[in-house]
């Protein structure tokens, strides 16, 4: 018992005890080199990359809210047929919460698709246009903005097609222009179609001007794999037109369309001074510089300490 009560006395006066280090001053010009150069290091560190790029004094919101419009212009001939965006533009091939609930079996001839047949797609298309309306929120700031800077004028947007160096925020996009951006060929990805990715990004510092918040758009094909795959190379689907003929009988007629596909992609991030993660870097910052010099005399001097 005697014992047990000593090891509680001992762990109680231990617990409120304070400690302090031992400062020991060496005089070595290698020692002294060392030491500043690794504080020098961290410091460059902390500054160049933690808060200059990284800008770890802000907080950050990454949930971006976006909302995304898209118009199609143009003319092609197909056929000998003048098609316009009415026949040749097509909703989301997906639908939300879809179900089958059921199985409808019909007679109908053998083979039901005939898709061997060449086909010369329209070339046209590489002309159409595409204007694209992006509005995003960042719900943290309520911080909200689009995609038509004030500088975009009713002229100005009447005229101007995307390019990265005169027109990098033109909302219009020329249809083939977006294929080389992708880095990929029109005439090769118009015969079996595919899918290309018009990217908006929104990376905003939101401690300067609301003006300098601005999108920046990127290309890039997204089923970049199926090019490989002679099973089922680009991108099509299928859909039906309705006849009624005049004794009252209903046909249709099957369609299976190599397309182009265009999925337009938001993502951002927006960031905002705020006091709390800059103390914490502030102190992580000078706890690494504090600790560098015990560090390397004990390395260099390890009776020292």
């Amino acid at each position: 018992a005697g014992c047990l009560n000593a090891r509680m006395w001992t762990c109680i006066t231990d617990f409120f005890t304070y400690e302090t280090t031992k400062s020991v001053v060496v005089k070595s010009w290698t020692i002294g080199i060392i030491n500043r150069v690794v504080q020098l290091l961290i410091i460059t560190y902390f500054i160049g990359w933690v808060f200059v790029h990284e800008k770890a004094y802000q907080i950050r919101d990454t949930a971006i809210e976006s909302s995304v419009m898209t118009k199609v212009k143009g003319f092609g001939l197909y056929n000998n047929r003048v098609m316009d965006v009415a026949e040749y533009v097509t909703p989301s091939q997906v639908t939300h919460k879809h179900t089958q609930t059921s199985v409808l079996e019909i007679r109908g001839w053998c083979p039901a698709e005939i898709d061997y047949i060449k086909t010369h797609p329209m070339m046209e298309v590489e002309n159409f246009t595409i204007f694209i309306k992006n509005s995003i929120r960042f719900p943290l700031f309520n911080f909200t903005k689009g995609n038509f800077l004030p500088t975009i004028t009713p002229q100005y947007i009447k005229a101007c097609n995307f390019d990265h160096e005169n027109n990098t925020y033109c909302p219009i996009f020329r249809v083939g222009d977006v294929i080389r951006y992708a880095h990929q060929n029109f005439t090769t990805l118009a015969q079996k179609g595919g899918v290309i990715g018009i990217k908006i990004g929104w990376m905003c510092d939101l401690d300067q001007s609301e003006d300098e918040c601005n999108p920046s758009y990127s290309f890039t094909r997204l089923d970049a794999m199926s090019e490989k795959n002679s099973v089922s190379p680009g991108y099509n689907f299928r859909y039906a037109k309705y006849y009624k003929m005049d004794n009252g009988t209903d046909y249709r007629t099957l369609l299976k369309a190599y397309a182009i596909r265009f999925d337009v992609l938001v993502n951002g991030n927006a960031g905002k001074f705020n006091m709390i993660p800059t103390l914490i870097n502030m102190v992580a910052a000078f706890t690494s510089v504090g600790v560098v010099s015990p560090s390397i005399l004990s390395t260099k001097y390890p009776h020292c300490l």
